[in-house]
């Protein structure tokens, strides 16, 4: 049987003039694919700005992948996120970032890991991109010890070294943003602070008063609007009277950005991070992007819009979908390439979920740890005075 096969192979080489087993392994060999493509993006929209972004982006093969991978493995670890909600294994607030996930992998490949994060409640995409992984973040939604913040966090309070958090107070980490900023600047380090928040927190008075006082000071800061539309189940034309949130700084210069658009996000975002460091003070970007969920888990999402909006927003704009179709359309990657990259990131949050509902919770007498930092054990009174725990730091 094997020689006819062989013998059938060489009567087709002798055919076709082609070796056609050499034609296999080079349709599957890197060097086939194309390495470097420059793509056009679309323009951003100025506020006191002479010039913005580049309407032209270029990506490598290597880069394009991983932004696949990224933006992949937060859609999976969201939709998991989901399910375990709906078992009750997950409980309390719980905000999910499928839709948006162009923001966060764009903003990551344009900062240096020694650059500042700070983010509102809807946070898990960024606590994955500043290096936490996928195991430590759904073992701390379930509350679990194994979680990164020992499971005494939750959903809203994931932390990790220069990212910190995860902030329940609507609007409340923006002038923590800026006091971040301000130690950049104090210490010269060359870093800055991105600082993000949402449509429904843009009308906060603690948002003018930090733009007022980094616009004073100089301060190394971007304000990011990450505008997926709604404020909960509120549209942006019915909450704001101006919905052009890149003006919102006034004297503070803005840029409007397709924020479903990994390659917008990111050129934006290096054009935004090298005004800062070049010290000309705080800049304001608006990223125009959609969620997928409805605000939180507790809201289906289509009591104040469509079905039929939603999927439509997935249709056209889904920024994994347009990376993807990008990448392929180019031969910069094969389908098969990208669907062992999709079957390692399902297996990888698959064992994650198994971690965390395997994982203990942490005991009572970890409770009142961490409370103060580099102090010696001390007590920490109880339900009532007669009950003491140990804090340990």
């Amino acid at each position: 049987m094997q020689n006819m096969l062989t013998m059938i192979s060489n009567a087709l080489c002798k055919i076709t003039g082609r070796n056609v087993g050499a034609r296999v392994v080079v349709s599957r060999s890197f060097t086939d694919f194309t390495p470097q493509v420059t793509f056009d993006i679309k323009k951003c929209d100025l506020h006191r700005l002479e010039e913005g972004p580049p309407e032209k982006a270029e990506l490598t093969r290597e880069q394009g992948l991983q932004y696949y991978r990224t933006m992949q493995t937060i859609r999976r670890m969201e939709l998991k996120a989901d399910q375990l909600y709906k078992q009750k294994i997950i409980r309390g607030f719980c905000h999910l970032y499928d839709g948006q996930e162009a923001c966060a992998a764009g903003i990551e490949a344009a900062i240096t890991p020694s650059d500042h994060l700070i983010t509102a409640y809807r946070a898990h995409g960024y606590t994955f991109t500043r290096g936490v992984s996928v195991k430590e973040i759904l073992a701390e939604l379930t509350g679990r010890r194994g979680g990164v913040a020992k499971g005494k966090g939750g959903s809203m309070h994931m932390y990790a070294p220069h990212f910190y958090g995860g902030n329940g107070i609507v609007g409340a980490q923006v002038p923590l943003g800026a006091g971040i900023a301000l130690a950049c600047q104090y210490q010269g380090n060359k870093q800055l602070c991105v600082t993000l928040y949402g449509d429904g927190a843009a009308n906060q008075g603690q948002l003018f008063e930090s733009f007022n006082m980094a616009a004073l000071w100089k301060l190394p800061c971007i304000f990011i609007c990450e505008n997926n539309k709604y404020g909960m189940g509120t549209s942006v034309e019915r909450a704001s009277a101006s919905t052009d949130y890149y003006k919102r700084g006034d004297f503070i210069p803005g840029i409007r950005v397709d924020g479903m658009d990994v390659l917008c996000v990111r050129e934006a975002t290096r054009f935004a991070a090298e005004h800062c460091r070049s010290g000309k003070g705080p800049i304001v970007m608006e990223l125009q992007t959609y969620r997928y969920h409805g605000h939180s888990m507790s809201d289906p999402g289509v009591s104040y819009r469509t079905r039929d909006e939603i999927q439509e927003v997935r249709s056209k704009s889904d920024p994994i979908s347009m990376l993807k179709d990008r990448m392929l359309g180019n031969n910069m990657a094969s389908v098969e390439e990208f669907k062992e990259i999709d079957i390692s990131i399902r297996k990888e949050v698959e064992e994650a979920a198994q971690f965390c509902t395997s994982d203990p919770e942490p005991p009572l007498e970890d409770l009142c740890n961490h409370i103060f930092c580099n102090n010696p054990p001390l007590g920490v009174r109880g339900t009532h005075p007669w009950a003491v725990l140990k804090s340990v730091s």
